[in-house]
């Protein structure tokens, strides 16, 4: 199990590299390279890579549900004027393809889960509700893992040493120093786990966002829906989901920021329940809000599940 002493001594290391970071990577305002990250989530983790040399502009901003996102022609615009087009892949964005044909732009296009182990959705699995979705059978929520998150940061951090080489330098050393900050998250995440009496660590979502969470951590998780937010829970889903929170008395059931609540209201309500705070599974929240960057928002939900789950 990771020590307190193991995690500050990889945020210290952090730190010592963020200092040390060649003052040559510090482009100046005019001389960024422009660049589009499709949702919050990994318009963060490029801003924590490209840093002053890059203008990120995220298209699905803070709360926003890419599952559902109609894009607008300001979107074409900004892709056109764009280097690099940042996509997470696992075919989670349905809309990209068709909004980077339409822009004409020439920018580079760079899969961020390129290279992660991709887990079947829920259907094939057995988890979840089993409702229909445009994924091709695989899970995209793959940054729900920190371990998935730094082969988003390597993948990131080459895309942008492609588009800009007089920035490999800078580009490497931020790549290694946040590499070493996700070390010490993924061994808090995990340290918060292992303080949870297992027969606890179960848990509803509103939709089954947090797979990879599973895997890696060791929570389970049962959502009405599917791993689309698109799809509707029907109500013999949610009778189901009822049964199995009696018949294992699991004690928590989160709502996240990309989903409506009512559905989890009723369910809570019907079975006794906690609602638990707010989670954060496809979106982050506003800068002033609980889940501002990618580590903020792991972090968060951690927090969130163990409160509930250790009370």
């Amino acid at each position: 199990m990771p020590t307190r002493r193991h995690i500050l001594l990889s945020l210290f290391a952090g730190a010592l590299a963020l200092a040390a970071l060649p003052s040559a990577g510090r482009a100046q305002g005019g001389d960024r390279i422009e660049v589009v990250a499709t949702f919050s989530i990994l318009g963060d983790l490029v801003k924590q890579v490209g840093g002053d040399r890059v203008s990120v502009t995220t298209l699905v901003g803070p709360n926003g549900d890419a599952h559902v996102y109609a894009p607008s022609p300001a979107d074409g615009r900004r892709l056109a004027d764009a280097r690099v087009v940042f996509v997470n892949g696992l075919r989670f964005e349905g809309w990209i393809d068709r909004l980077i044909a339409s822009s004409g732009t020439k920018a580079a296009k760079v899969e961020a889960a390129r290279g992660v182990k991709p887990l079947a959705n829920g259907e094939e699995h057995g988890h979840g509700s089993g409702h229909a979705h445009d994924h091709g059978g695989a899970d995209p929520h793959a940054w729900q893992n920190v371990a998935n998150a730094k082969i988003y940061v390597a993948n990131i951090r080459d895309g942008l040493i492609a588009a800009d080489p007089a920035g490999k330098e800078a580009y490497e050393a931020r790549a290694a120093a946040y590499l070493a900050r996700l070390d010490a998250l993924d061994a808090e995440v995990k340290d918060m786990v292992a303080r949870i009496p297992e027969d606890r660590r179960r848990i509803i979502t509103s939709h089954d966002a947090f797979r990879y969470f599973q895997e890696a951590y060791g929570i389970a998780f049962v959502a009405p829906q599917g791993v689309s937010t698109d799809a509707e829970a029907s109500a013999k889903d949610v009778a189901k989901i009822i049964r199995q929170i009696r018949r294992e008395k699991i004690k928590a059931v989160f709502v996240e920021n990309v989903s409506d609540a009512r559905l989890m209201d009723r369910i809570a309500q019907e079975t006794g329940a906690r609602i638990g705070d707010r989670v954060f599974s496809d979106a982050l929240s506003g800068p002033d809000g609980p889940a501002g960057t990618y580590i903020d928002m792991m972090r968060h939900n951690i927090r969130a599940f163990s409160a509930a789950l250790s009370s």
